[in-house]
């Protein structure tokens, strides 16, 4: 695990070269161990386990189930009632509900919850099921890690996945024929919200994709994930439905895999296409502007589903989920986001 944690740190404390080497970024990481620029043609059981497996967290001297588990299912419970989970320390507990400097927020639901004890600290229509939009690829990212399939494989975008979901288009800056091996193509998803890529993703998995979308709500149901339904990978179709009680789950299993973790927060990548670059930012402002310690992070948005964020984060030593789900506009999203981050802040600590 210890090796596997620094590879990870080597890998992120090189990022700023990405764009500058031809070497691929699947390539990068599974090498940063020993040096830049050692080409893998494929990923070892070895390298797999090390990176995919990413065995455990850990977080404030404690240890977190093995990433892929079904056993991770996060019991979200009410403040005024909660206990420490795993572990038999004493813990102060505060009622968050019975301050009255509670921030509202636009969005129509909300929830933040402390990643490690499962306490709600705040919540809004928590168990209402709605379009994800986008935070889809959250879970296709989490299907794509549990298939340990060759990352550094080159996958071509084709035509049909450009070819939309639910009624929508794939608005894209990707192209039929653009090339990118399996890393990038979850790198892409995941920081620029690439609808392509994520077709492409479920498209090449063992079986296509309908198997994919099988393994996703099968994943769902072994989360304990009880409102959530997946039609396809993107997140274009309104039928992806959750609530932000189920992706407060997902997210903290997401936390779990060091691919996501490291992909969904990567600020700025350029891609390296062969006959162009592809200059990209990720699609959350607080990764972007880096003022927070964000170690997940997904956006969405269409129509039926508003302007949504999920995110795992550290604050105060605290670590927290964020969800936000049908904000009415993006800076409104992110006036939510840290509305609830600086709440968060400033609750008192646990003794």
């Amino acid at each position: 695990m210890k090796n596997a944690k620094n590879m990870l740190m080597h890998a992120l404390s090189i990022s700023v070269l990405l764009g500058l080497s031809s070497t691929s970024f699947a390539d990068l990481v599974i090498n940063s161990s020993g040096g830049v620029g050692q080409a893998a043609l494929s990923w070892s059981s070895a390298d797999a386990s090390q990176l995919l497996n990413d065995d455990s967290i850990e977080d404030d001297g404690e240890e977190v189930s093995p990433q892929g588990s079904t056993t991770l299912t996060t019991t979200i419970r009410p403040s005024s009632s909660v206990a420490a989970a795993s572990s038999n320390k004493a813990v102060q507990i505060f009622d968050t509900n019975s301050y009255s400097s509670q921030p509202s927020v636009n969005a129509r639901a909300a929830l933040v919850m402390d990643a490690k004890t499962g306490e709600v600290l705040y919540s809004k229509n928590t168990n209402t099921s709605m379009p994800i939009a986008s935070i889809t690829k959250l879970m296709t990212g989490v299907i794509t890690a549990d298939a340990r399939l060759n990352m550094s494989e080159d996958i071509t975008l084709q035509q049909i996945d450009f070819a939309g979901a639910g009624g929508k288009n794939s608005s894209s800056t990707l192209k039929v024929g653009d090339t990118m091996n399996r890393a990038e193509m979850l790198l892409v998803a995941l920081m620029k919200s690439e609808n392509p890529a994520a077709a492409a993703l479920a498209r090449t998995y063992p079986g296509g994709r309908q198997a994919f979308i099988a393994a996703m709500n099968t994943k769902a149901r072994q989360l304990g994930m009880t409102s959530t339904h997946y039609a396809e990978s993107t997140g274009l179709d309104p039928r992806n439905v959750s609530s932000a009680r189920d992706l407060g789950i997902l997210v903290s299993a997401s936390s779990q895999y060091g691919l996501i973790r490291q992909f969904s927060t990567t600020a700025h990548y350029d891609f390296n296409l062969g006959y162009r670059v592809l200059k990209s930012n990720n699609t959350n402002a607080l990764v972007r502007n880096g003022g927070w310690n964000i170690n997940i992070s997904k956006t969405g948005y269409i129509n039926e589903a508003g302007r949504c964020v999920v995110m795992h984060t550290t604050v105060n030593n605290r670590p927290a989920v964020v969800v936000l789900l049908g904000a009415s506009t993006s800076q409104a999203r992110t006036n939510d986001a840290t509305n609830l981050l600086n709440w968060v802040s400033h609750l008192p600590k646990r003794i």
